[in-house]
């Protein structure tokens, strides 16, 4: 299984940035998706995550009305689009998946990526 992050980068805070995930060597329907973050020094947490068939979405309270997690089946794709970026949004995004079995809001995670840096500038 591959989970591979990109999109993203270093942005003035009040900007917008979309984090992609291509996944392979997993049947993705069969999994829920989700965007983790960690911050230096802070443990990681749970952004967002969608399940398998994009019914039912989660997202972390700080995050609640700027970011939009989504997914297309068709290409093994997941997003996390991030709106009016703040600098306290500064960490390294993971992407990850866990079997539509199991909970979609635990952090136990079963497949993760390398992640990516994302850092908002005041």
């Amino acid at each position: 299984v591959q989970l591979v992050e990109s999109g993203g980068g270093l942005v003035q805070a009040g900007a917008s940035l979309t984090l992609s995930c291509a996944a392979s060597g997993l049947t993705f329907t069969y999994y829920h998706m989700g965007w983790f973050r960690q911050a230096p020094g802070k443990e990681r947490e749970l952004v967002a995550a969608i399940s398998w068939n994009a019914g039912s979405t989660s997202y972390l309270d700080s995050v609640k009305g700027r970011f939009t997690i989504s997914r297309d089946n068709a290409r093994n794709m997941d997003y996390l689009r991030m709106n009016s970026l703040k600098p306290e949004d500064t960490a390294v995004y993971y992407c990850a998946a866990n079997p539509n079995s199991n909970s979609l809001t635990t952090p136990l995670y079963r497949y993760w990526g390398q992640g990516t840096q994302v850092t908002v500038s005041s």
